[in-house]
């Protein structure tokens, strides 16, 4: 099986230091539905997994991330994509759950969901904490330079074995090749 796990904001779609709290603020970045859709065409399976604090925080509730993910499902099904699964810690960054990036619980939960060893399984993000839990999880890290990418890239914890790609597209492209 090809898998690859996504992070959502900032990879996905425009991040925003006060969150994504409703559907109307959530906007694709240029590019990445599109590349969803050319992973699926390939045969590739993309979930993905997400730190999702503003639900802890009490920014929004389920109702609330519900309609979003719906909006970028939607979305990506328009340009004739899909995703196979969305996997998210709701806990806030005090929290000391095992599902928070840098943690790697939601890795383990979707190698466990699609019984698949994580040791070949690009994940992609724009983060230190989403390049963290890839590494922690076994998985291979893809760091994008959209969303907080282009500061992740300098930072000195950035695990050494990290792939750096200008976008999700560069991404695919690599993926597909």
């Amino acid at each position: 099986m090809k898998l690859v796990i996504l992070d959502r904001d900032g990879v996905i779609n425009h991040d925003s230091e006060q969150f994504i709290k409703s559907p109307d603020e959530w906007r694709p970045l240029p590019g990445a539905l599109e590349s969803i859709a050319l992973l699926n065409q390939w045969g590739w399976r993309v979930v993905v997994a997400s730190n999702q604090s503003g639900i802890g925080r009490g920014l929004f509730g389920m109702d609330t991330l519900n309609a979003i993910n719906d909006k970028m499902l939607k979305s990506l099904a328009q340009v004739g994509g899909r995703l196979d699964a969305f996997f998210f810690c709701p806990h806030s960054a005090d929290s000391t759950c095992d599902c928070r990036k840098p943690n790697p619980g939601l890795f383990i939960q979707i190698g466990q969901r699609f019984n698949v060893d994580l040791a070949r399984v690009p994940s992609v993000g724009d983060s230190l904490r989403d390049m963290q839990a890839t590494v922690a999880a076994g998985a291979l890290p893809l760091l994008v330079l959209t969303g907080k990418g282009l500061i992740t890239r300098d930072h000195p914890d950035l695990p050494p074995e990290t792939r750096i790609f200008p976008d999700l597209a560069a991404v695919v492209a690599d993926l597909i090749d």
